[in-house]
């Protein structure tokens, strides 16, 4: 649970993700956003939910849901945390991808 700064995608942006329950699960919705000289910005993934479902299968790992703001879908997704860091990765179709996200709070 947290807030979680996100590696900057293509354009530079990166965002806050704050993680929390819901229900049995994590969820984690986009915050805040900020421009690649960290100016905050209103970009369009702001207010989305972008974990989804998100169960424990042990040792810190959790499987759910991802939606992806540059393509506009959800995908199967994974998260790994390791103290204050955590690896969240996706699929698309047979290409996966992954950033490495910190917490901040």
């Amino acid at each position: 649970m947290g807030t979680w700064q996100t590696e900057p995608d293509k354009k530079g942006i990166s965002a806050y993700v704050k993680v929390y329950d819901c229900g049995d699960a994590v969820c984690g919705e986009i915050t805040r956003t900020f421009n690649s000289q960290g100016q905050e910005i209103k970009a369009a993934s702001l207010g989305h939910t972008v974990i989804r479902n998100a169960t424990p299968t042990g040792n810190g790992k959790y499987e759910g849901r991802a939606w992806i703001p540059a393509h506009q879908r959800e995908y199967p997704a994974g998260m790994t945390l390791q103290g204050d860091r955590m690896t969240v990765r996706g699929c698309m179709g047979p290409v996966c991808m992954s950033q490495k996200w910190t917490r901040i709070r």
